[in-house]
């Protein structure tokens, strides 16, 4: 979601007269030492796989900061004895243990290297806990700007929650901070002062009652769960639930919200069964029905934490009441429970191994919206709607971002990548086997992490196309493939420009009254016409350009 929404207002004159561009395209970025410790598979995190994270954090928002540990296990896969642990200035580790051990370690700017002192042996399974403490980053603008909100709600009691897709989960806690390894299992345990309320990913076990002044509210997650979305919120919330008669059977519902906002949430939450409904016909079954589906508010706008969706569009349709698309169907739908409560699928369950292949998560989430207007509304919504989101494409660079550096690429994941699954879908010309596969999606990666090519690879299987060039072009390329077309005597001729090399996909056109496919490629090809009145138009719904050509 990260960058989702900087560029919202953003309008593009496009031009179909536009520089040529190479296949794959690289922005000039320098990247940093940290940027690779950061987001490759470093020698010291490729020898050990985590398994098991129970954190324990305890939240004083008096003073902004918390302390508290993370018992990490893991299952080694290589004997090493060096171990890298990810935790973000200016939050400091105390201690690191082992056994009965205590560890030494080095820090490198946000990596701290861990010796340990036990025998490493391939294939046991080990624990190691990290103590730390601090004063963490404070979200400047979340949750773009990752970190933590402190805020106060309307009567004065703290109201706070992290944000921290894209800066990294270990602005907050100590961890393994990649994508490529989830943890399988996660305990969460929030020490909050006993007036509020602390909620956190997965189902609440239990509360405890403590003799300082505080409460301990006990989560625990059974499901793989990427870093960025185990979150915590507190407030001084009130709770409420329901139960969502879905495909897996029955799902525990909860929403947390501000005690003032009980009657307006009430109403506005009826929209989640709406969601559910139509993402379980289009998907398949929620993923994490053993974790439960929550929405949580939080102080800023939202995000997708897994189990805790959270939620600050106050209560309204739209994108904060606005409509994204500009077609007047975007105010049919509260933007943030269906975009959000989409990454349980797209995301969550389907997670990218990079941050370079995050199109993953956005492309079939955002696409996700005009689904849940077409599943209510019918086709013509969805499809008006997805064409009225072109207007914030960018085509300033490549979706695809740079690989090993925690490097995501352009913000068109979202619009653009909608528009290309949607093109997809036009070429596909089936909406029974669209849904199919779809479905088959989330059945095939169900609860993996996942690379471009292995998405590329199941949709060329699925839809029995060759999509390298198609792929090629909307995800490593940053220009509108182009239609050039030509009357000359009694023929029609075609071709494809302003593409990669060997672009060919096939597209919907009406020429002269009739509706039909054509087989474009780079070389002109050219048939037959027995209709002299020259009129062509591209289906609407294929995110192309058009371009009569003047030789």
């Amino acid at each position: 979601m990260k960058n989702y929404y900087i560029f919202i207002f953003t309008f593009l004159f496009l031009s179909i007269e536009m520089n040529s561009q190479a296949l794959f395209e690289k922005e000039d970025y320098a990247f940093s030492r940290q940027d690779s410790l950061r987001g490759s598979n470093t020698k010291e995190r490729a020898w050990w796989d985590v398994k098991n994270y129970n954190l324990n954090v305890k939240i004083n928002p008096l003073d902004s900061s918390i302390t508290g540990f993370n018992s990490i296990t893991y299952k080694v896969l290589k004997e090493y004895n060096i171990m890298q642990i990810d935790l973000q200035n200016p939050l400091t580790i105390d201690k690191i243990i082992q056994g009965k051990q205590v560890l030494e370690y080095k820090r490198d700017g946000n990596v701290y290297y861990v010796y340990l002192r036990s025998s490493q042996k391939l294939g046991t399974t080990k624990e190691i806990c990290v103590y730390y403490s601090g004063k963490p980053k404070t979200a400047i603008n979340p949750p773009w700007d990752g970190g933590i909100t402190w805020k106060q709600d309307n009567n004065g009691k703290a109201f706070a929650a992290t944000a921290s897709q894209g800066i990294g989960a270990s602005v907050w806690w100590p961890n393994k901070d990649q994508l490529f390894d989830e943890v399988e299992s996660m305990q969460i345990n929030l020490d909050v002062p006993d007036h509020l309320v602390g909620v956190s990913n997965g189902r609440l076990l239990k509360i405890k009652n403590k003799n300082n002044g505080n409460k301990t509210f006990r989560w625990a997650v059974k499901n793989p769960i990427n870093n960025y979305d185990v979150c915590f919120n507190i407030g001084d919330y009130v709770s409420f639930t329901e139960k969502f008669n879905g495909e897996n059977g029955s799902l525990n519902c909860s929403y947390y919200v501000l005690k003032d906002n009980l009657i307006q949430a009430k109403e506005q939450f009826k929209e989640v069964s709406k969601m559910l409904k139509a993402f379980e016909h289009w998907f398949g079954p929620y993923p994490f029905y053993e974790d439960s589906y929550k929405l949580v508010e939080t102080p800023f706008l939202g995000m997708e934490h897994q189990s805790a969706i959270a939620y600050g569009n106050k209560f309204q349709n739209g994108y904060l009441g606005s409509d994204l698309s500009g077609t007047g169907w975007g105010l049919q739908f509260d933007f943030i429970i269906v975009h959000e409560s989409g990454h349980e699928w797209f995301g969550n369950s389907i997670s990218c191994k990079d941050s370079a292949d995050m199109w993953i998560h956005e492309s079939f989430t955002t696409y996700s919206e005009s689904l849940f207007l077409e599943y209510y509304y019918g086709k013509d919504a969805g499809d008006v709607y997805n064409r009225g989101i072109r207007k914030n494409i960018l085509n300033d660079k490549p979706i695809i971002g740079t690989y090993g550096v925690n490097k995501e690429g352009s913000s068109d994941m979202y619009y653009k990548g909608a528009n290309m699954l949607h093109t997809l879908r036009q070429i596909v010309n089936n909406d029974v086997k669209w849904r199919t596969i779809l479905r088959g999606l989330n059945t095939n990666f169900y609860h993996q992490t996942v690379t471009t090519e292995q998405i590329e690879d199941y949709l060329n299987l699925q839809v029995g196309l060759d999509l390298t060039s198609f792929f090629n072009q909307y995800l490593r390329d940053s220009r509108i493939p182009t239609l050039e077309y030509c009357f000359k005597e009694n023929q029609f001729g075609y071709r494809w420009v302003n593409c990669v090399p060997n672009f060919n996909m096939p597209v919907r056109v009406t020429l002269n009254g009739t509706t039909k496919f054509i087989n474009p490629d780079t070389n002109w090809s050219y048939e037959a016409m027995q209709s002299q009145k020259n009129i062509f138009k591209i289906d609407d719904n294929f995110y192309v350009l058009e371009l009569e050509s003047t030789e």
